[in-house]
């Protein structure tokens, strides 16, 4: 990540700043790639799709946004993701804020919302189609995960039996269905209908009930605002296009003093990753997953990570991240 500078080292002459903001946000371009960074985290690749430009172009646009201090940049194995960075001094955030209405009547604003959003629908489906595509056969894929130790670990994190949880991307339900076990009222969400189906089948054998499956993506999650006491995401973030989204979507889904938890991989840089399980992400920092709860209004956020429970393999590290809701917390709208 690129660090700026203080405030102090920003101000300089105040002539030469006024000129350098003026300068930088000049080129109708670089304001399409900061409106677009504005709201999303993209790589080199998506700008070029959306922009319909080559990456030299792409590239020395971004190289000069960096020069003058206003991305964040977070490396995933090979890729390198952009986010704006507005600095609060200098003057950068006035002329942002005139920038911005100005492109609001911009036809090519809307364009790039459109090509935007396909791109983040290029994301989603990767995801579908793999998880479409292996069905029930996850439950031995999964366990390249060695994730039963960890999903222990996390369920003492939970809740009381007998309230309201949501497994969120619940695959072949083997976490919902121990939930189920505890006494809790488990409501288990995927996008996948096979997934899904799999997961009731699972429990129907298993004599459980107290599960609710329902259809739905975690950045738009089939759940009214508090209608849980918890909700988990286990092993998903890394599969999902846009996972800050659906950390804020688990914040809104909770009751206030109720809790979230994650469990994840830790930034690494197993590629093999990418092509055999579909991951979209390589892990993220811990201060990354910090600062996601903290945009969604959590407070109390503890995060713990552990080595491969299997020495010898090619496993990166994993985390537990729970966070609380607080208690005088308003759901949103």
């Amino acid at each position: 990540m690129v660090a700026g500078k203080s405030p102090a080292a920003r101000k300089g002459n105040p002539a030469d700043a006024v000129q350098k903001i003026f300068k930088t946000l000049a080129d109708p371009t670089r304001l399409r790639i900061l409106a677009l960074l504005e709201g999303e985290e993209l790589a080199v690749q998506d700008l070029m799709a959306i922009l319909q430009m080559a990456q030299s172009r792409v590239s020395r646009h971004l190289a000069i946004l960096r020069e003058a201090e206003l991305l964040r940049d977070r490396r995933d194995g090979t890729y390198v993701y952009y986010r704006f960075d507005l600095p609060e001094d200098g003057g950068w955030s006035e002329a942002w804020s005139l920038a911005r209405r100005e492109l609001a009547t911009d036809p090519t604003r809307s364009r790039d919302a459109a090509r935007l959003a396909d791109v983040l629908e290029a994301r989603r489906s990767k995801t579908r189609a793999f998880f479409d595509a292996v069905g029930p056969e996850w439950d031995a894929v999964r366990k390249v995960f060695q994730d039963d130790t960890l999903r222990a670990r996390a369920i003492t994190r939970l809740v009381e039996p007998g309230l309201p949880v949501a497994d969120i991307g619940t695959g072949t339900g083997i976490l919902a269905q121990e939930l189920a076990g505890l006494g809790l009222s488990v409501i288990a969400i995927d996008h996948s209908p096979r997934m899904l189906a799999a997961a009731q089948e699972k429990l129907d054998a298993g004599g459980l009930s107290g599960v609710e499956f329902r259809q739905g993506d975690a950045a738009a999650l089939p759940l009214s605002d508090g209608e849980v006491h918890a909700a988990f995401a286990h092993m998903v973030l890394h599969y999902l296009p846009t996972p800050a989204e659906a950390v804020a979507e688990m914040a809104r889904v909770v009751a206030p003093g109720g809790r979230v938890i994650v469990v994840d991989f830790v930034t690494h840089d197993r590629e093999w990753m990418r092509e055999e399980l579909g991951v979209q992400w390589l892990g993220f920092e811990i201060d990354e997953v910090t600062q996601w709860c903290s945009a969604a209004g959590l407070t109390d956020v503890r995060i713990e990570s552990f080595e491969p429970l299997a020495r010898g393999g090619d496993l990166p590290a994993t985390f537990i991240a729970a966070a609380h809701k607080p208690s005088g917390a308003i759901s949103s709208e």
